[in-house]
This record gives C-alpha cells, sequence and structure tokens, in this order.
C-alpha cells in the first residue's frame, strides 16, 4: 500500500464531499493535475506552500487506487517525484481525513504516517 497526501482547506474538502468528487484547488485547477505529496515530502509541503494556515486537512488516498495513465510520478523540488493526478476523483476513496492544525510554533502537527 503506498498512501499519498492532498492537504486542502477544509471548506474545499466539504464542497467536494457535497458535489462527490474533488477537483482539486486553485492552484491544482490552474496547473493541470492535483497535486499530492508522498510520506516524505508532506511535511515540507506544508511547511512550504501553507504555513501558518488553519482549517486545514490531510486527506489520505492510495496511489494505486488510480490508473497509470491518470497518476503520474514527476520530478519536482529538486527532483524528487511526486504524484499528480490528472483527473478528479471520488471522496470515497480517501482513506482517512484528519484536521492539520498549528502547534504552539505555528508548525502543522501531522498524525504518525
Amino acid at each position: 500500500m503506498s498512501l499519498i497526501f492532498k492537504i486542502a482547506p477544509k471548506a474545499l474538502w466539504q464542497e467536494a464531499e457535497a458535489a462527490g468528487f474533488f477537483a482539486g484547488a486553485p492552484i491544482d485547477l490552474a496547473d493541470g493535475f492535483i497535486h499530492f505529496s508522498g510520506a516524505e515530502t508532506v511535511k515540507e509541503t506544508a511547511a512550504l506552500y501553507f504555513a501558518g494556515q488553519t482549517d486545514l486537512l490531510l486527506i489520505a488516498v492510495e496511489s494505486e487506487d488510480f490508473p497509470e495513465e491518470q497518476m503520474k510520478w514527476e520530478a519536482s523540488r529538486g527532483g524528487t517525484l511526486f504524484p499528480h493526478l490528472y483527473g478528479k476523483f471520488s471522496v470515497s476513496k480517501a482513506k482517512w481525513v484528519t484536521p492539520l492544525p498549528l502547534d504552539a510554533n505555528g508548525n502543522h502537527e501531522f498524525p504518525e504516517l
């Protein structure tokens, strides 16, 4: 099993739940794919792109739940491979969703990955 992670504002995920699918955050829509991170990179992603943001959720999905033609592992920061989903996904694919609160120092508190 290879879990990958999406960080999203709670309100955006609630909209996805109401619609039945997640089409992406504004950056995903602009880039043409949904940005995911692996367990090794998700904390850095949070620090770089979501610093200080509250009301975030960490959404875990199984990378193998997507067809190869939609899920591409592509080089990004420093050549590290990141999973990119070319298409939307059903919210039922989420293995789990958990809040991503800030600690006293303003860093996001992650569950055990």
